[in-house]
């Protein structure tokens, strides 16, 4: 069964980086991985692009053809996706049934949260591929520096859970660049799990008094609902990365999926056929049991506390690098060669 990832988000939230860097960290792990770009105004695409909207067609030429501004192009272009979805599931079908790919898709906030064709799409690649998807939504977390900002980022990623109704992981992104933006009015676990809102109230009247019915009328709307929470993300660092996969993992399911290595997860002289059934342990250990995270960490990693994290880390890499220096040092090894006994040298491995 394949599994995927829609990866959504405002202009310049980092999701064509959030794709370059999961790329990474897979090829790392040895997981398979491949990326779609479906953004047809992206001409510097950073990761390897398994399949590329660009084939099919691009925001330049619906421009010259249509005479269209680029926001009309981009619903157009992705209505054009949804009439000619054939043309993506041949291309995805040739990536194997075990695939795992991450849609790369447009910054226009309207296609996640307003128009169909990107919901259709998405349905369709459920019904008619077969994928089993999640909705990863990036937002930058400078926006919660700011009352009104947060509020708005709360909205539209309300908006965006109800259209595309896919399970749904809401990313503060960029975190380690939240302490350039100045100091946060609560503790960041109070905009992470979206606590109570009302406090907000102050801060929101100072900025807009005329507006405070209004604003009071949107905090009430997001309660109400009770469905946005956020994990946060710091791109380059591999603790957070494997921190949102994990939780991705868990929505989607991929954690009840025996590694295809072996013909059952919990019983290697099992029939292979066994290999595609859900196992107990991964049921027990990796959906029900806690998450080993805390954003308490993250506050003091990349905010309170972080120029004492940075130089602990580099002293920690620093030792490692010794260490597999000494580990990878040469062993002088004497055998018998022509002329007498020959000096090789040999790396340890």
């Amino acid at each position: 069964m394949p599994f995927g990832e829609i990866v959504c988000g405002s202009p310049g939230s980092g999701k064509s980086t959030y794709c370059y860097g999961k790329h990474q960290l897979f090829s790392a792990l040895n997981r398979p991985i491949s990326i779609v770009n479906l953004d047809p105004a992206n001409d510097n695409i950073p990761y390897p692009c398994a399949i590329d909207i660009a084939e099919l067609i691009t925001l330049h030429d619906v421009v010259d053809e249509h005479g269209l501004g680029p926001n009309g192009g981009l619903l157009y272009a992705m209505e054009y996706l949804d009439a000619n979805f054939d043309w993506l599931q041949d291309r995805l079908d040739a990536l194997g049934k075990d695939a795992y790919v991450l849609f790369d898709l447009p910054g226009q906030v309207e296609l996640s949260t307003n128009h169909d064709s990107l919901k259709n799409v998405v349905q369709k690649l459920a019904k008619r591929s077969g994928f089993r998807l999640v909705a990863v939504h990036l937002c930058d977390a400078h926006y919660v520096t700011d009352a009104s900002k947060y509020i708005s980022v709360l909205l539209l990623s309300l908006r965006t859970m109800l259209h595309l109704e896919l399970p749904h992981i809401n990313v503060l992104s960029k975190i380690d660049l939240l302490a350039k933006y100045g100091e946060l009015d609560f503790n960041l676990d109070f905009y992470t799990e979206v606590q109570d809102l009302s406090y907000l109230e102050n801060a929101l009247s100072a900025s807009t008094p005329r507006f405070a019915a209004l604003n009071m009328a949107m905090i009430s709307l997001i309660e109400d609902f009770s469905l946005v929470g956020f994990e946060t993300l710091a791109v380059e660092d591999k603790s957070s990365m494997l921190h949102l996969t994990h939780t991705i993992d868990r929505a989607s399911g991929y954690v009840f999926v025996p590694r295809a290595t072996s013909a059952s997860a919990t019983d290697p002289t099992a029939d292979a056929s066994e290999a595609t059934r859900p196992n107990a342990y991964a049921l027990f250990s990796s959906a029900a049991g806690p998450m080993k995270h805390d954003v308490r960490d993250v506050q003091e990693r990349w905010i309170d506390a972080r120029e004492a994290w940075d130089a602990f880390e580099k002293k920690e890499w620093r030792a490692e690098g010794e260490a597999a220096r000494a580990s990878v040092g040469r062993i002088r090894e004497r055998r018998p060669g022509e002329g007498g006994d020959v000096d090789v040298d040999m790396e340890k491995s």
